[in-house]
Parts: C-alpha cells; structure tokens; sequence
C-alpha cells in the first residue's frame, strides 16, 4: 500500500544521504520515525533540512508519477537517486532540472546510462510511459496534460518562473491537475526557491513530498 511505498522510498533517501555522510566524515542525521495520529505537516524552511515527506490531513494514496525537481548539483545527485531506483516504481518519471539548452540533451543520455531506464529530453506530445524518465529540455517549461489517451508533455516558452526556465512550479501544478493530487515529489539539491510553492500545493492536494537533506545537498 501507499504506507509501505514511501516506507521503502524514505529508506532509500536516508540509505543515500548515510552513504555521503560517511565519506565526508559528516556526523549522521538521525531522522525520527513517523508517527501515528494525524498527518504532519512542515514549514517551507523545512523542505531543505532532513529528508521528510509533507501530508495534508488526507488519506495517502498511491501515487501514479514520480517528478524530481533539482538544480545546483543535481546531475549528479540525479543520477545517484535513479540508479538507486532501479526498475522497481512502475510509474512514469518527469524531471525538471534547472539547465540551459543542449546541456539537457546530454544529461538524458548521462541518466538513461545510470538509471538502466530509457531518459530521454521531452518533446511536444511525448506521452508518459511507466519506467520512463522525460527530462524538461532546456529553455522550455514542461507541464503534462491529459487528453482520451492517457498523459502527455506540453512545453511552452512561458516567461520564467523564480527566475529559471525550465521550473519546478509549472511542472507541478500540471500534475497535481492531471492525477488529482497523486503525485510523488522529490526536491534534490540547490539554490533558490523554485519547487517550493508547487510543494506546497502539492501536500495540499494530497500528495506527498520528499526532499534531499541539507547535509548532503550542494547547495
């Protein structure tokens, strides 16, 4: 169920950020366990602190999409969170990672090669496939939309969102429209505030959120 899903999803993370602590010699972060009662909520400072995951007072449903949003650092934190996944989600992965033109092209290729999953730059009309990776290319803002054959990539040149395009925000917003809420979100490494509000709206529609500590962040 949805309660083992981000059980096993919360190991791997902290799994990750333990591995980067003992090679840094960083002192481990102990992350407490999740309680029971009502859902936890967080304040927006907090998704740069310990690795969590964000709820609204709702039930917890399976989600349906994996998005991972980074920026400063996030190639390589990227390609370390996908391997680490394997082929285990079963769900289809969008990634809006803060890069220019050209560059994304060679970061789908970087993490197709270390994921095992075909990762491709998303172009218009790209449907979202289970076991797929579609990375927003750069200068272009990736939303999905549904249309009678399932979900699909629309990309726009729409003017930039907390300073950056491609955003987080916009990718979001869409997929909390498209799968009512269930959505997985993961906010990797960097700078600036993008992600946060689309986070944000995301617990509240239900969905759940889950973001690399500060420890093992670059920035």
């Amino acid at each position: 169920g949805a309660t083992d899903f981000r059980r096993e999803l919360l190991d791997k993370i902290r799994a990750l950020g333990a591995t980067r602590r003992r090679r840094s010699g960083l002192p481990a972060v102990r992350t407490p366990a999740p309680t029971a009662g009502p859902a936890a909520t967080a304040e927006p400072s907090s998704l740069y602190k310990d690795p969590i995951v964000l709820r609204a007072d709702k039930v917890m449903r399976r989600p349906k999409v994996l998005a991972i949003g980074s920026s400063t650092g996030g190639p390589q934190a990227l390609a370390t969170v996908l391997k680490d996944f394997g082929t285990g989600l079963s769900m289809p992965i969008v990634i809006t990672q803060h890069m220019p033109p050209k560059f994304t092209t060679i970061l789908a290729k970087h993490l197709s090669s270390a994921s095992g999953l075909p990762c491709r730059e998303a172009a218009d009309g790209d449907r979202l496939v289970p076991n797929e990776i579609l990375l927003a290319p750069g200068d272009y803002h990736m939303e999905i939309v549904a249309d009678g054959n399932g979900q699909k990539v629309s990309l726009n040149q729409n003017p930039a969102e907390n300073f950056v395009r491609p955003a987080v925000d916009p990718m979001f917003r869409s997929l909390i429209k498209v799968f009512d809420g269930r959505v997985l979100g993961v906010i990797l490494t960097g700078m600036g505030s993008d992600g946060l509000k689309g986070s944000e709206d995301l617990v509240a529609a239900g969905g759940q959120i889950i973001a690399q500590d500060e420890k093992t962040s670059t920035v």
